[in-house]
């Protein structure tokens, strides 16, 4: 068997987390683990490390967290550390060409789209807001342009019809971590294969908005629906009711013979908070008032009548 590869690891949130367990328990070696660095977190405003740090931390790997990769003193940290490979997952730093050039066989990120289709920031929740019916995951090797790089792995899966971009995100993250180690081994044996993008098929994923996720109930429900799905977990989709906001984490297209104005709330019962759109109604099925918890459709109906309401 060849030698395992030592591997520099780079990521930040719980998307990188089956990764960095999977390559800790293969036969390569992860001789570093670069995360951002601590941030204030929480109502006490603590500064609190990454899910990334913690793990590696829990592993007994060595961390680093510098605030820029450009910093020359960073890029000597990581010489010194000499990897084979660097495996970006969500890190949320820029690599710069000198970063790219440390490994000796290069950087790899893992990446939660069917490149070269959502290249950018937030390819999950794009397709599920674009109403794409597959994505995937793809192992690419980085270069300097943005998810421009060659592919070395890529695995198709359907988007299920009711999966919000959290749920969709855990599964791609999994999917990603057993892909990536594949690839690892591939790179020693000295198999891989790399495949150039189809630059005619980029599409690009900017990056979510707080400002995106307030509803405009003229849109077509379907369009409606997949952006609460979208938005869940964050920016989660809002709109204004009786005066104040409500969150709206998870809703459905249906049909409506009515023809009131959109936003109109046309009932509301345990089937869901039935809202007019610009085409067809969405029914709302979990929300949340400031300083609420989510709750039921059935729940919030109860607590106060709501036909003919207007949410905008």
């Amino acid at each position: 068997m060849n030698p395992g590869l030592a591997v520099a690891f780079a990521g930040t949130p719980d998307f990188a987390l089956p990764a960095i367990d999977a390559v800790a328990a293969s036969r390569h070696r992860i001789v570093v683990v670069y995360t951002q660095p601590d941030r204030p977190a929480g109502r006490g405003r603590k500064l609190a490390a990454s899910p990334v740090k913690q793990r590696a931390l829990a592993l007994s790997l060595p961390v680093e967290q510098p605030r820029s990769l450009r910093d020359p003193d960073a890029q000597a940290g990581l010489s010194r550390y000499a990897p084979d490979v660097m495996l970006v997952v969500a890190y949320g730093l820029l690599l710069p060409q000198a970063v790219l050039d440390t490994p000796r066989l290069g950087c790899l990120n893992i990446h939660g789209s069917l490149l070269p289709r959502w290249r950018g920031a937030a390819p999950v929740a794009r397709a599920i807001e674009a109403g794409d019916a597959q994505t995937g995951v793809c192992i690419m090797r980085m270069e300097a342009g943005l998810d421009t790089g060659p592919v070395l792995r890529c695995r198709k899966t359907a988007i299920g019809s009711r999966e919000n971009a959290g749920e969709l995100q855990s599964r791609l993250a999994v999917a990603g971590a057993a892909l990536a180690v594949e690839a690892l081994d591939a790179i020693a044996a000295g198999s891989v294969v790399a495949t150039p993008q189809d630059e005619s098929r980029a599409t690009y994923a900017r990056k979510l908005d707080k400002s995106e996720a307030r509803l405009d109930w003229r849109e077509p429900a379907r369009v409606l629906e997949r952006r609460v799905r979208a938005f869940n977990p964050w920016p989660v989709a809002e709109a204004v009711f009786d005066g104040g906001q409500i969150r709206l984490f998870d809703a459905q297209a249906v049909a409506t013979g009515c023809a009131v104005p959109p936003g109109t709330i046309l009932s509301a019962d345990a089937s869901g908070i039935v809202v007019m759109t610009g085409d067809e109604a969405l029914a709302l099925l979990k929300v949340q008032l400031p300083g609420r918890r989510a709750v039921s459709a059935a729940e919030f109906a109860n607590a106060r009548p709501l036909a003919g309401m207007v949410l905008t």
